[in-house]
This record gives C-alpha cells, structure tokens and sequence, in this order.
C-alpha cells in the first residue's frame, strides 16, 4: 500500500495520501491546503482519487477540498454534524485573518463504522466528537490496523474543546470507549505533529492518566 503524509498550510495540518498498489485509486484524508502539493504525489505514483475525507469541518482540515474535488472528480465526505461548521468557513477564515477558501457540495455524510474503501484497502469511520460535534477518526484496515485521529488524540495531549461545538467530557469518552480500545502497538497519526502508538498515550498522556 502506498502512504504518504505531509503538512499542509500555515497551521501544518497532516494531509494523508493512501493508494492501493494494484488499483491505483486513492483516498486523500485532510486535503487543508496546499492541493499542488497534493496533486503531485498522486502524479507521482499515477493514482485516482476515490474519494476525499475531512476528520472534522475546522479550516486548515477541509481548506481544500473544493479544489481537490474539483481537479480529481472525487466525491466529498464529511460527517453530517460539521455540516454548520464548514457553511460557516467566511466566519473560520476571518478568526485566522485569512481569505476563504472555495467551498463545494459534500456528496457524502461519514456515519459510524462505514467503510471508505480504496483497491483491496478501506479506512474505517469512529465518530469521535468532542473537537467538534461531527469529528471522527479513522482506522486502516490492516493486519495491525492504524488510527488517523485527526484532532481527537495528539501524541502527548487531546484535542482542543474551548471552540464552539467543542466539550472536553465528549472528547474524553470518544478516546476513552474508542480509540482506548485498540492494543497498544496500533499506531496512530494525529491531525497535526508526530505520529504515537495506543500504548505510548495511554502509558504517558497526562490527559488520559488523570483520568484513570
């Protein structure tokens, strides 16, 4: 399987490429910013876009999807319950003093243990709210699965939930009852920073040792 994943944009949100081998179709999680970027990685490995996934709705995450779209023909999937988060871009973009990017139409809402799949490969929706109402994490479907957390859980600390939308007991119980319940050597690539494993935050965390 091809990974590949980078910053993209000013806040450095990880933009993930993933591609199956045989097939040559892709997903493309987080597109935030920087689609040249992003396009020439699939160039570069000659894949087609399947689909295009946001974890949540905040602006450096779904930046680009208008125009990803746009240049590959993919379909856009978003969990319904950002749907207020992202028609109100004008509204993120003017808290950051930074121009709004192009908006489009979600094709598709993410539900709950839906399966977003690519060649032989598919990523697995949780819907982990608390970040925002409609966050969702998602897991890759492998012998040894792996977490793409979004702005759930961060190596060393958890998403922000002073925002609106946000609520820190929700944030809580999504890693607690979800992401907490995988074995510890499953690896796991926040929406921004370095990549963890289970086992290291649930070891090392302060946020989820104090509530142990």
């Amino acid at each position: 399987m091809i990974v590949e994943h980078f910053p993209v944009g000013p806040i450095a949100c990880n933009c993930v490429v993933l591609g199956d081998e045989r097939t040559r179709t892709a997903v493309v999680v987080d597109p935030g910013d920087d689609v040249e970027r992003i396009a020439s990685v699939l160039e570069r490995h000659a894949l087609r876009v399947v689909a295009i996934v946001a974890t949540h709705a905040h602006i450096d995450h779904v930046g680009g999807l208008a125009t990803l779209k746009e240049r590959t023909g993919a379909p856009v999937l978003l969990h319904e319950a950002d749907m207020p988060l992202y028609e109100n871009l004008d509204t993120q973009a003017h808290w950051l003093g930074a121009p709004t990017p192009a908006m489009t139409e979600i094709d598709r809402y993410l539900a709950e243990h839906q399966r977003v799949e690519f060649g032989s490969h598919a990523l697995q929706v949780l819907h982990t709210p608390g970040h925002t109402p409609g966050s969702v994490s998602f897991v890759l479907e492998e012998r040894v699965p792996f977490i793409l957390s979004g702005d759930t859980l961060f190596a060393g600390s958890i998403g922000r939930t002073d925002l609106w939308g946000g609520s820190y007991e929700e944030i809580m119980r999504s890693i607690r009852s979800k992401l907490l319940s995988f074995s510890d050597d499953v690896g796991v690539l926040p929406g921004h920073g370095a990549e963890t494993t289970i086992g290291v935050e649930r070891r090392t965390n302060p946020f989820i040792i104090q509530t142990v």
